[in-house]
């Protein structure tokens, strides 16, 4: 595939417009552009990126024992109570946005519970002709571009996996959080370096900038690239003709029938738009509920911490929250207190939420927010409902949440609504893992398929054929 270099460092460029100091109401310059080099933290992308490569080279021909022992050390230095209490506290200090109690929960479920190399199970065939066995290899270097609303759980997240399957990585986390990021990189290093692990398996550089991100897409020796965060980043690793996982945005519908537990739902919906103040990708977005039951559900989630807005306050939240079709940055993964007190509202106390009647065009519903506010719409009945939140999730393929106890209907929603994640009667973070069954992760690739990634989703299937021998039966 031949890419146009002039056309990819455009895309490049537009993208990342977004992300530098100045663009996203941050104005002051990352503190980590005086820190030193040291402990997997380059200067500059091209020497993270070689530095990345030797150390992979060597990563080589280390047994899968030395993974296990790699994996178990990075677990080790980020479950650690001071390491979960920095990284959760300053997540928030340092974007401006969530809830430490919830990054602290994130950040426990990634370290605790991201698969490592028991995700690489090995298939085989035994027959009259030999044994064939498919094998998981790893790329080598990976270059992860990693968000501003998850930063420590994506870092550990694919570190794990990364490394589990044999490669390197290269990071490049947004400017914002760019010390803590380095903060990161370097208590890995340190855990991998007292556990025998070749040094700068994990890299990333001293201050974001254009070139090195640039640098990263486009460097020979970066085989894959793995963009966690909006459609402009999937877009751009995309361009950049090589092998990319694209984890992009969402806008996830909570449908609610008239067959639904309905206090349940109403619980589930505040606990589930209102964690880590509705930064997840995966967090509901907005409530599509079918009309006989709308009061009842607006009732009982205000019973569970939300404020319903009046119709003027919903016109004074427009003009507040959002620029046209795009939310303003300074107001996403604000808590709802502080939203309410902006427009001239005492927050009651214990608000986690602010509920919306409104149109199905209304910004607050058409509109991935990223902040504890979400619109609600009234439909005459389910089948309404789920073609609504078709509509509504625009072919993102991210996630939807459905509560219902009508099999039927629960079955026809999944099937319309293609969702890499759809939660039944849950709250949505239930389907990362975080109180609901299966391995979590903060890389979900809706875009190119590859769904909640894990170690086997950053390698390369090999078959392996040995003819006429090895089949003892």
């Amino acid at each position: 595939m031949k890419i146009d270099p002039a056309q990819l460092e455009a895309t490049i460029r537009e993208v990342l417009a977004a992300m530098l100091p100045g663009n996203d109401n941050q104005t002051e310059a990352p503190a980590t552009q005086q820190e030193a080099p040291g402990d997997g933290v380059f200067a500059d992308m091209d020497s993270a990126v070689e530095a990345a490569h030797l150390a992979q080279r060597e990563y080589l021909s280390h047994p899968m024992a030395d993974r296990r022992r790699y994996v178990a050390a990075i677990r080790e230095a980020m479950l650690a109570p001071e390491a979960l209490d920095y990284m959760s506290e300053q997540a928030v200090a340092q974007s401006g946005m969530g809830d430490v109690g919830h990054k602290y929960l994130k950040n426990k479920v990634a370290a605790a519970e991201t698969p490592g190399v028991e995700d690489l199970v090995t298939e085989a065939w035994s027959g009259d002709d030999g044994l064939t066995t498919i094998e998981y290899s790893p790329y080598g270097v990976i270059g992860a571009i990693t968000p501003t609303t998850n930063p420590t759980e994506t870092i550990t997240c694919n570190s794990i996996g990364m490394l589990a399957a044999g490669n390197a990585v290269v990071f490049s986390p947004h400017p914002r959080v760019a010390k803590l990021s380095c903060w990161q990189v370097r208590r890995i290093n340190r855990a991998l370096r007292a556990a025998g692990a070749p040094d700068n398996l994990v890299v990333t550089v001293t201050a974001p900038s254009l070139e090195n991100t640039n640098a990263m897409m486009a460097h020979p020796k970066v085989r894959m690239l793995v963009a966690t965060g909006g459609p402009g980043i999937v877009k751009a690793v995309l361009s950049s003709g090589k092998k990319a996982i694209g984890a992009g945005a969402g806008n996830p519908p909570a449908v609610v029938d008239e067959t639904a537990d309905i206090e349940h739902a109403a619980k589930c919906i505040v606990d589930g738009a209102s964690f880590d103040n509705n930064l997840p990708c995966t967090a509901e977005k907005e409530i599509i509920a079918v009309d006989s039951i709308a009061d009842m559900l607006k009732f009982c989630m205000i019973k569970h911490g939300a404020y319903e807005a009046t119709a003027s306050e919903v016109a004074e939240l427009e003009k507040l929250l959002v620029n046209g079709d795009k939310p303003r940055t300074e107001w996403v993964g604000k808590p709802a207190a502080k939203i309410l007190e902006a427009i001239g509202v005492t927050p009651p106390p214990g608000v986690r939420l602010i509920v919306c009647e409104a149109s199905a065009t209304h910004p607050f519903v058409v509109h991935e927010l990223m902040m504890p506010v979400l619109g609600l719409v009234r439909v005459p009945d389910v089948d309404a409902a789920i073609d609504l939140a078709v509509e509504l999730e625009h072919g993102n393929r991210h996630t939807a949440v459905m509560h219902s106890l009508n099999v039927s209907k629960l079955t026809k929603m999944g099937k319309l609504i293609q969702t890499t994640i759809f939660v039944k009667n849950g709250p949505s973070y239930n389907g990362i893992g975080i109180g609901g069954e299966g391995y979590p992760t903060f890389t979900i690739a809706g875009p190119t398929g590859e769904g909640l990634t894990s170690a086997r989703s950053f390698t390369r299937k090999r078959r392996c054929v040995l003819v006429g021998d090895l089949n003892v039966r």
